[in-house]
This record gives C-alpha cells, sequence and structure tokens, in this order.
C-alpha cells in the first residue's frame, strides 16, 4: 500500500472508565486510506468500549480524535454518522417489528444501493415488507452491512460482521470488504478470526487491558506475533488441552439422545443421528439446510411436522422450552441477548433455571444457590467486577454466563448452537476444555459450529446437514476442513471443492488476461463493460447489476484482482470463468 501522511481516522489516549471498572486505559488507534485495519484483543481488553467511543454512542474520558486532520468530538451516533463514521454492532441494529423497508427509512438508506449490497453479500432473494424479527440472525447480519456500505462512509467498523454467519456467507462477506481497498475510504475490521484477519487486512491494532500495545503488518506469519500481544504470552497447541480430554463413547450405551426421521416444514427434511453419553458430536451446515429447525425441535421451541425423538430411549415430545429442559436438555444460544437478562447481575442469570422451576417456589435458600453460582463462576473463569450488569461485561464473559447457568445445575445433555461466536481465542479455548471435562463426566454435547477447525479441536464425531437431511457422518480424526467442505456441499468423495476449482479457474484466467492485455482490455470493468475503470469500489460507476448475468461469464480481470483474498479455506460455490 502506497504510504500517505494523512489518515483518515486518528484516536490518541482514549480512556474510559465505569465505575471501578477501567474499560480503556490508553488505546491508540491510526487508519490510512484505502486500508483493511483489524482491531484486535481479547474479550475485555476494550474493542467494543473504543468502536463506541469513536460512533458517539460512550462519551471518553480521555483522548483526542480526528477525522482526516481534523479534531472532532462525537456526541451522538447520529452525529458521527454525518461526520462519515459508520459502525455495524455485534448485535442487529434493526426494529425488530419493522419491516425491513421501514428500518432502511429510518437510517435514511438509499434503497437502490442497498439492493445492489445485499445481492453483492448473497441475499438475492430478500423480501423488504418482512418483519426484522422473522429473518434469522445472519441474514441481519448482512442487511446491516449493507445498509451500511449503502451510504459509502469515510470510516466503516465492522465488529464481529461475520460471526454469526455460516461459512458460504462468511466468504461473501469477506470478498466484499476486500474490494474496498484501494479508495480513499477505510474499514476498521474487528475480528477474532485470524484466518480472516489474514484474508483481509492490512495492518492490526492490537489492544490488551485497555491499552494499544503493538501495530503488526499482517504478512504470512504474523498471527503468532498477534496472539502473543493479545494475550502477553506465546500460544502453541491452543486446544491440546481439550483434544487430550477426548474420548471415545460407548457405542453400546443407550443414547441420550436419538433422532429419527425428524422433519420440519420445508427446510428440515430428514434428521437421523445418535448422541451418545460422554462424547461431544459436532453438526456443520452452511447457512439455510435445516439447523436452526433441528435445534428449535430439540430446544422445544417448534414441534416437529414428522419423525420421532427418543431421550434416554424413551419417544419424546416438546410443547415448549420447559419440557426439554425437564428431559435434560439444556440450550446455549449463540445470541447472547436473546439468552440473557441484561440488565441483571450475573449472579441473577446463573440462578435463573433453578428459581423458574414451579416446584422450588417459595423461599430461596441463598447460601446453597451462592454455592453453586460460586462453584460455575470459578470453573468458566468469568470476570464478573462488573457483574451487577451483564450488559457491562465483555462478549466472551457474557457468553460464559450462559453457559455457567446450566452448568451450576448439572447438564446432561447440552445443545450448543455456534457458542464460541464472537469471542477471543483464550475464551474459546476454555470452552473448548469445558466441553471436554462435560464429556468426561458422562454427559452429551451436540455443537453446532460455523468454524469448521472446532469440530477436530473438540469434538468426537461429526454430522453434516445439506438440504435439510444428514448427508454424512465423519470420525473426527478425518474431519478436516476440505473434508467438510465437500461434505457441506453434498460433492462425492474425491470431488474437488468449489474453492478449488474457482482457484484454478482464476489462475487460468490469469494467463489468458496476460497473453491478450491490450489498453481496450484494460478498460473494461467488472461487468465488462468498455469505457469504465476496472473494478470501481462505487456501486454508482457500473449500472450492469452484479446478479444481472451469469457469474460464469464474469471478467476474469475482476477474479485475478480477487486472488491476493483467497488464502481462506472457506470460501463458497463460484463458477469458474468461461
Amino acid at each position: 500500500m502506497t504510504e500517505t501522511t494523512e489518515l483518515v481516522l486518528e484516536a490518541q489516549g482514549i480512556a474510559k472508565t465505569y465505575g471501578a471498572v477501567v474499560a480503556l486505559r490508553s488505546a491508540s488507534l491510526a487508519v490510512r486510506p484505502g486500508e483493511v485495519h483489524a482491531l484486535m484483543g481479547a474479550n475485555g481488553a476494550g474493542k467494543s468500549t473504543l468502536v463506541k467511543i469513536l460512533t458517539g454512542a460512550v462519551r471518553q474520558d480521555a483522548g483526542t480524535i480526528e477525522i482526516r486532520g481534523r479534531s472532532r468530538t462525537v456526541h451522538s451516533p447520529g452525529e458521527a454518522r454525518r461526520s462519515g463514521i459508520v459502525s455495524v454492532y455485534q448485535e442487529p441494529a434493526l426494529i425488530p417489528d419493522l419491516d425491513i423497508r421501514a428500518n432502511l427509512r429510518l437510517t435514511e438508506t438509499p434503497l437502490e444501493p442497498f439492493r445492489h449490497w445485499v445481492a453483492e453479500l448473497g441475499l438475492t432473494s430478500l423480501d423488504l415488507s418482512r418483519l426484522a424479527r422473522q429473518l434469522p440472525l445472519a441474514s441481519l447480519r448482512v442487511i446491516d452491512l449493507a445498509r451500511a456500505l449503502a451510504i459509502e462512509p469515510d470510516v466503516l467498523m465492522l465488529d464481529e460482521i461475520t460471526a454469526a454467519l455460516p461459512a458460504n456467507l462468511t466468504e461473501r462477506v469477506l470478498e466484499v470488504i476486500g474490494r474496498q481497498k484501494g479508495g480513499d475510504r477505510c474499514i476498521i475490521f474487528i475480528s477474532h478470526r485470524l484466518i480472516e484477519i489474514a484474508a483481509v487486512c492490512d495492518r492490526a491494532t492490537v489492544l490488551r487491558e485497555g491499552v494499544t500495545v503493538g501495530v503488526v503488518d499482517v504478512t504470512a506469519g504474523s498471527e503468532e506475533r498477534i496472539v502473543e500481544l493479545m494475550l502477553g504470552q506465546r500460544i502453541e497447541g491452543l486446544a491440546a488441552e481439550a483434544r487430550s480430554r477426548a474420548g471415545a463413547a460407548a457405542a453400546e450405551v443407550t443414547p441420550h439422545l436419538e433422532a429419527r426421521q425428524l422433519s420440519l416444514g420445508t427446510k428440515l427434511l430428514d434428521a437421523t443421528f445418535t448422541l451418545r453419553p460422554g462424547e461431544v458430536l459436532g453438526l456443520v451446515a452452511l447457512e439455510g439446510q435445516g439447523q436452526d429447525e433441528l435445534f428449535d425441535i430439540l430446544a422445544g421451541s417448534e414441534r416437529p411436522s414428522g419423525g420421532e425423538l427418543l431421550v434416554d430411549g424413551k419417544p419424546s415430545s416438546f410443547g415448549h422450552p420447559a419440557d426439554a429442559i425437564r428431559s435434560g436438555l439444556v440450550y446455549v444460544a449463540a445470541d447472547r441477548a436473546e439468552a440473557l437478562l441484561m440488565q441483571r447481575s450475573v449472579r441473577e442469570n446463573i440462578a435463573l433455571p433453578e428459581t423458574a422451576s414451579v416446584s422450588r417456589w417459595g423461599l430461596i435458600d441463598f447460601g446453597s444457590e451462592s454455592v453453586r453460582i460460586d462453584r460455575a463462576v470459578k470453573t468458566l473463569q468469568i470476570d464478573a467486577r462488573a457483574g451487577r450488569e451483564v450488559r457491562r461485561l465483555s462478549g466472551g464473559n457474557q457468553q460464559k454466563v450462559t453457559i455457567a447457568r446450566w452448568v451450576a445445575g448439572g447438564i446432561r445433555t447440552m445443545l450448543c448452537f455456534d457458542p464460541t461466536r464472537g469471542i477471543d481465542i483464550g475464551t474459546k479455548n476454555q470452552i473448548y476444555v469445558l466441553l471436554r471435562d462435560l464429556a468426561a463426566a458422562g454427559a452429551s454435547v451436540l455443537l453446532y459450529t460455523s468454524e469448521l477447525k472446532e469440530v477436530q479441536l473438540v469434538c468426537d464425531r461429526a454430522i453434516v446437514i445439506f438440504g435439510g437431511r444428514v448427508v454424512a457422518e465423519i470420525a473426527a480424526v478425518d474431519a478436516d476442513e476440505p473434508t467438510l467442505l465437500r461434505a457441506a456441499y453434498d460433492l462425492r468423495a474425491g470431488a474437488p471443492i468449489p474453492e478449488a476449482i474457482a482457484a484454478q479457474a482464476v489462475q487460468a484466467a490469469d494467463g489468458a488476461e496476460i497473453r491478450r492485455r491490450s489498453p481496450a482490455s484494460s478498460e473494461r470493468s467488472c461487468c465488462g463493460t468498455p469505457g469504465r475503470s476496472a473494478c470501481s469500489r462505487s456501486w454508482r460507476s457500473c449500472s450492469s447489476s452484479p446478479r444481472s448475468s451469469s457469474r460464469a461469464t464474469a471478467l476474469p480481470a475482476c477474479r485475478a484482482s480477487r486472488s491476493r483474498r483467497s488464502r481462506s479455506p472457506l470460501r463458497p460455490w463460484r463458477r469458474p470463468c468461461a
């Protein structure tokens, strides 16, 4: 990237405290035009607080902020938006009881650019008349991003934008982010997934305990240095302890959970699997393959339209989540805001399942309750210094609280829907170890994960759902990412995954482009229209819809421009260039 003396955004000496809790001590951040800049740190390092300060949601106690060399004091998100700073936060920023069109009107989002970016990001059939609450979390995250891109801000902040997304949508998002490089705007990218940082970012600023501890150029091998700065120590064999605790579940014993041809609506058609005592069973699926419906059935939120569910060998039917809990099935949601009482304390949230039981109504035994809660807090190493309100905890500590409420009362079968979404490496490792400890104690865990590497890190085996059906069962030792991807796309064994096909197409296109390069061809755009600059960053520069023509006829030069970003193994299906 060409060096420049002018910075789009510069923050120095930012500090913020909440009572006795120090969120930021001395945080600094400098972002250049045209770069994607990573902001990294463990949970509680102060990343989200810094983003809230930069966007006017929170007022800093000390420090200065400059935008394009001019000092600014931002008092509200609306003022930040007018100044060219827009953030996409960890949780959806849509009003649930309004339809998508009404939500867009509230933020004065231009409709045509929004439609363009929604299509680019992979939501090709979005109905703007649907209520926000009717859409899955992954779709809401994509809508938030499209809404932000549509107004073309100078500084776009993305806080764990991919955390709620499956592999296919994640790749679309990373592609779009990578294509924003090289202009006069910038992106601040927050993610705990180092593979994403390596795929799209130019530099990374690392926070630890509220202080900026380093700025790293993102190059091959820089991941280890970033992790050292984040955690203050060398990290080798991150989940070795978790894997060392893995053991084979006995095949002869009665399964804790058995699904036989479960179906629900048009999404889930045939889910058949067993979950045995003492094992962690991984579940892998691309977006919209029926995994949400399966967990809804198992957690008691929905009744199946067909099939049979057995708990401890006995047919079971749940009309309410309380029925599932009484049968020993407890649910850990990916959406922490859905699972927690945000304005209540850590202790109240952990004690909730115990106090919610009608049979236990009456005087609360605070002594025994405190023992259980303290044990759970210690087991999960929850930082509860700001524990008077859960909403003041970091994302990782909030997720620990959702797990701790079930650990406190004992677990037989735990249903985990992407429990490590949006949390740091250290906290992930703690959850891996906890899941293995639960299995070692005889409990069962069903783990849906959007990070394919987690299957080998923590699971005994994995099932794969495609088109609403379980299409594969793979032992953990064989469940590497290429194998899981082939199964997730329902490709035959040995068939090349779409990523490999796309990579070959890019290489062939690069060679062909070099051979036929000419002044005339260099003026083609990504849609193939002569006379426009190649791969323009602005949607207005090209009136042709990127979805109106076949992906197979896309100009090879546009593919070649993405070759630097093709390092991630989680790339979705793309037709090869003609």
